[in-house]
């Protein structure tokens, strides 16, 4: 989904600004670690949020491999898998293990 400032201004990379509420306490901690990194607190939220959005991508990919995996009905796949297993266990007769 393409933003509206990128149909408003598409040469542009532009910063939007935002308000987002903390505790004192958690802002405290917020300008201590900016300081400490030697970077703006714009730059730490905006690290946070990159890295919380990307921790969280893989949660959202495997919901909706989940949603599509739901749909299929694996009585239409038990030949072929029936198959798979049959090569399998020609394939590793003669192994030793």
């Amino acid at each position: 989904m393409e933003s509206i400032a990128k149909k408003l201004y598409p040469c542009h990379i532009l910063k939007i600004k935002t308000a987002i509420s903390l505790s004192d306490t958690l802002f405290e901690k917020a300008e201590k670690t900016a300081q400490y990194m030697g970077i703006t607190r714009s730059r730490l939220f905006a690290n946070a949020l990159e890295e919380y959005i990307a921790r969280h991508n893989g949660d959202m990919i495997t919901q909706k491999l989940n949603e599509v995996y739901e749909k299929i009905n694996p009585e239409e796949f038990a030949r072929d898998l029936d198959i798979g297993i049959e090569s399998l266990r020609e394939l590793t007769k003669n192994d030793t293990w």
